[in-house]
């Protein structure tokens, strides 16, 4: 299992700068990738391009691009300018987000995202493996040829928590990048369902990219606490609370890693044996924790 970090969701007129450190940082540690979200503030994609420009040498994942807000021909031009801004690093991972998101601010209909997702998938993966697509869909159609050249496919990654979603993963992507799931869901519902549709599609195995809050500390109850918090309206969210109710965790901080050295080790071993590919630090500690947290992660570098 691999061990990535996330890059920061930096704000104010220095953002980009911040991001572009904490990039040089990771590389700089050997970390083998970097993973940035793409919500309310700097676009990830276009972020990635600038900041992965000038730091050679790692993986950059997006983790993850909404799809409503952009048809699959126009995130596909995108994505491969920023492979190609970068040497071909670029892993684009992608997901329908939320209700609350695309239905209530951006005023799209969420009703049939299964459906959404598949259609966009039909025309987003052949651009990125450099063939026209031409689909005519329900909710999405594309007949378009990209003329961007690369010398290889911009690897595809889903977000996919449902047994629906996972076939269309399966079947479509390369893989699924997951948050706030914890070890048990992935080793009994991610990983037969998306590899059995993988399977079925006479595709590779999948990668699993598990993205989590983690904490080396001596207080642990002041961690989750703080988790707890920071992380509080994703146990709100139907797709991530369905994700949570299936760990019998009460709330997000349940499946963050929380630990000294010894005891996140073993939960990071615990994901190993459970399908994880890919773990992505979702770094929150201040102060001595995340001095500590770092240099634990550093130590678990192959």
């Amino acid at each position: 299992m691999r061990i990535g970090v996330a890059l920061p969701d930096a704000t104010g007129p220095d953002a980009l700068a911040t991001v572009r450190g904490e990039l040089q940082r990771a590389a700089d540690e050997g970390f083998p990738s970097a993973w940035m979200n793409n919500i309310f503030g700097l676009d990830a994609l276009t972020t990635l391009a600038v900041v992965g420009s000038v730091v050679p040498g790692i993986e950059l994942g997006t983790a993850v691009v909404p799809t409503y807000p952009r048809h699959p021909a126009a995130l596909a031009q995108q994505a491969l300018t920023t492979a190609a801004a970068t040497g071909g690093r670029l892993t684009l991972g992608v997901g329908p987000s939320h209700k609350i998101v695309i239905e209530d601010m951006y005023g799209y209909s969420f009703g049939k995202p299964v459906q959404h997702t598949r259609e966009y998938l039909s025309i987003l993966r052949p651009l990125l493996h450099g063939e026209p697509a031409s689909v005519t869909g329900q909710q999405l159609s594309g007949h378009v040829g990209l003329t961007i050249q690369l010398s290889g496919p911009v690897p595809l990654l889903l977000a996919a928590l449902g047994p629906a979603m996972l076939r269309v993963a399966g079947e479509l992507a390369d893989g699924t990048v997951l948050w706030m799931t914890g070890p048990a869901t992935v080793r009994e519902h991610i990983v037969p369902g998306i590899t059995a549709a993988a399977e079925a599609a006479g595709r590779p195995s999948p990668r699993v990219v598990c993205i989590l809050p983690v904490c080396v500390t001596s207080d642990p109850d002041a961690a989750r606490a703080a988790a707890a918090k920071a992380f509080a309206i994703y146990g709100q969210l139907p797709s991530y609370r369905a994700m949570l109710d299936r760990e019998g965790a009460a709330g997000p901080a349940d499946v963050a890693l929380i630990g000294d050295e010894a005891g996140v080790a073993a939960q990071l071993t615990v994901l190993a044996d459970a399908g994880v590919t890919d773990f992505v630090a979702g770094e929150f500690a201040r102060g001595e924790d995340a001095v500590r947290t770092r240099e634990f992660l550093r130590s678990q570098l192959s």
